[in-house]
């Protein structure tokens, strides 16, 4: 029974799957109040902490979860889902507030709440300093420090990981040329960033939490920060082993495990495989690729600004999902200029879990494959 429910486990993190139901589980969370009450997310808390507590008597999962790296990581994903939802939960407070009339939590009789910080800030700063001094040296007397031998070239670690911050970006060389993983799209981060406050010209919701009045904003800001970045974070450092293959948490990290896996690029299914001809020169060679790309920065931004929805499917008599929502009352909002930013963003953010489930699916290495001028998408 207990090996059984191992391979459960083992299953559902598998890569495709795990991203797949987080990606859902977010929206449908994104779109439910109850997941926000007080008493379900303590008893998401508590279910974590059972399963933690349980999963420790596996030798496997005792490797990977004790690693001196990997303590910081484990209590990270409880601070994050806390965080989230105490900022969810005053929002949707805040919400309700609104709606009756009255003035949002952060604000007391029309006047902003206001504090000296002596002592009470001055108090409350002391008082974590000294908390927080207190666990570093627990944790720097319980656990030994993750110092290991001088460089070998001669011993090469397996795997070889970043530092746990960036093992998000390694998890994104995988996909991506490192042209577009290690400068286009961390900078295309920090750029998207610093645009923020000037694409986002919209007074409601500054000063206060409120997610009705921000909702498209703050579910894409979450959806990139938990799914994207959280998310491939616990990848890297719990599912990636050896030869940088996936390992379920329960997996014993095998070295000589070995995955079939023939990546192949777009090209070669469309020439080859599709048509079954050969290959012609690089331009022509492709030509699909290129159309997709095109497609994908040129076409979309256009249909995504003129319809709403894009996509829907009918459920029936005047009834229906929306499953791609388009951004017409943006485009109106912010204007041609600011809008043709935004959407280059997002379209950025969201070719990472498309190149992804791509790659796991049907092993597509690259869209546009040009070695011969080293140019990859």
């Amino acid at each position: 029974m207990v090996e059984a429910l191992k391979g459960i486990v083992n299953f559902l993190t598998a890569p495709a799957i795990l991203i797949t139901l987080a990606a859902v589980a977010f929206f449908l969370a994104m779109r439910s109040r109850t997941v926000w009450k007080p008493r379900v997310a303590l008893a998401a808390g508590v279910a974590g902490t059972i399963f933690l507590a349980v999963s420790v008597f596996d030798a496997n999962f005792v490797l990977i979860v004790k690693k001196p790296d990997n303590i910081p990581i484990v209590a990270m994903l409880f601070l994050v889902g806390f965080f989230v939802w105490l900022a969810m939960s005053q929002a949707l407070a805040n919400d309700d507030r609104i709606a009756r009339g009255e003035p949002v939590a952060e604000v007391s009789d029309g006047e902003s709440e206001k504090t000296s910080v002596w002592p009470n800030l001055v108090y409350s700063e002391m008082l974590s300093m000294i908390l927080v001094t207190v666990v570093l040296i627990v944790w720097a007397i319980a656990f030994k420090a993750p110092i290991e031998e001088p460089a070998n070239p001669a011993r090469t670690p397996n795997p070889s990981k970043a530092p746990w911050y960036f093992l998000g970006l390694q998890e994104m060389l995988v996909y991506f040329d490192p042209w577009l993983a290690g400068v286009v799209f961390p900078s295309l981060i920090i750029v998207g960033l610093m645009a923020i406050p000037y694409i986002d010209k919209n007074p409601k919701g500054g000063g206060y939490y409120s997610f009705k009045e921000r909702r498209f904003e703050i579910t894409t800001f979450l959806f990139g920060f938990l799914i994207l970045w959280v998310l491939l974070l616990v990848l890297g450092t719990f599912l990636r082993g050896p030869n940088w293959n996936f390992f379920g948490p329960y997996e014993f990290w095998d070295i000589h495990k070995l995955e079939a896996l023939v990546n192949v690029n777009l090209s070669e299914y469309f020439w080859v495989r599709l048509l079954n001809r050969k290959m012609p020169s690089m331009f022509v060679r492709e030509l699909p690729g290129m159309l997709l790309v095109f497609l994908y920065i040129g076409v979309l931004p256009v249909l995504l600004a003129t319809r709403d929805p894009l996509l829907a499917i009918p459920l029936g008599r005047r009834r229906s999902v929306t499953v791609i929502p388009g951004l017409r009352k943006f485009y109106k909002g912010l204007g041609a200029v600011r809008y043709s930013v935004f959407v280059v963003l997002l379209l950025s953010m969201m070719a990472l879990p498309i190149k992804m489930v791509l790659r796991w699916l049907f092993n597509l290495k690259y869209i546009v494959a040009m070695p011969e001028i080293f140019f990859n998408i």
